[in-house]
């Protein structure tokens, strides 16, 4: 993968969201980057507040005016500590069709939101709006938890062995070239549970399962090999992809997890089913999600 062009923060100009703006001022000016910073708000809550309160005309404007001058001092914040000159965007309409819009219009290839927010970050998490942002963005999504400290140093990345694994290990590489990449891979053996319930023998089950862990040890050593990074750290786990990821994270104290959201076999809802759910919400790192 190609450095980064141009990095854009979708922002609701939350405390959260704060902490993306400057981690995306750190790969902005590592890549030499442009960086830009998105606000959008919803007119259709202050339509019917208008209709029910029979409020004035000019709140939406009002609204619109503060967070202007609060995602300038944003971008001025940002050039005082990190030397980056950030472009400004206040813009009204549906969240996710906006960002979309200048995602496309900017060509940008980093797509950064906070994990929690009053507004864009918030909904970009829980709820409908995460599905349409994944589904259809055409770029990374870096969702940020932490105050940036340092660059990353330990990422972790999940994969399948679909052709998205291989581009998250590219992803990964770009996104932090001097971090410590560690691949991991979960498995589920098929119809472990149904031979269970089929009164077969535990030694039968193990074995069953040391072949699937064979062949998932051989596949992971082959993918590094292609992705080059032999030399990384491999693991291979059985259980719970969700809670295996979580629980990895932890134990290698990581500060990014890098995965797609598309997969096949035992994880083909890892991002856009309930793993992706379980990664978003429980890991105390930020999450790089690839497209």
């Amino acid at each position: 993968m190609s450095p980064l062009k141009h990095v854009l923060v979708a922002t609701d100009l939350s405390t959260s969201a704060r902490n993306a703006a400057e981690r995306a001022a750190y790969l902005s000016k590592a890549h030499q980057a442009p960086l830009d910073l998105l606000y959008v708000a919803n007119p259709a809550p202050f339509e019917r507040l208008k209709q029910l309160a029979a409020t004035d005309d000019g709140l939406l404007k009002r609204v619109l005016d503060t967070a202007g001058e609060k995602i300038r001092a944003l971008a001025a914040m940002l050039f005082q500590r990190y030397d980056i000159g950030a472009g400004v965007e206040v813009a009204t309409g549906s969240v996710a069709a906006e960002i979309t819009r200048v995602v496309q219009d900017k060509r940008s290839d980093l797509l950064v939101c906070g994990a929690k927010g009053q507004s864009v970050a918030r909904r970009l998490l829980l709820g409908s709006t995460v599905q349409k942002m994944l589904d259809r963005m055409p770029c990374p999504v870096l969702v940020v938890k932490q105050a940036p400290r340092d660059t990353y140093r330990t990422l972790l990345v999940p994969v399948d062995f679909s052709p998205v694994s291989l581009r998250s290990l590219e992803l990964a590489k770009t996104i932090a070239p001097q971090a410590e990449i560690v691949l991991l891979h979960v498995y589920q053996a098929p119809f472990e549970s149904s031979m269970r319930f089929t009164s077969i023998d535990h030694d039968t089950i193990k074995h069953y399962r040391n072949v699937i862990r064979q062949d998932a040890q051989e596949q992971l050593a082959a993918l590094s090999a292609l992705a080059g990074l032999s030399e990384a750290r491999q693991i291979v786990l059985h259980g719970d992809p969700g809670w295996r990821i979580a629980e990895q994270e932890q134990a290698l104290e990581c500060d990014l997890i890098v995965v797609g959201k598309q997969g096949q076999g035992a994880l083909e809802e890892l991002l856009i089913g309930s793993v992706t759910q379980h990664v978003l919400n429980e890991s105390r790192c930020d999450v790089l999600v690839a497209p």
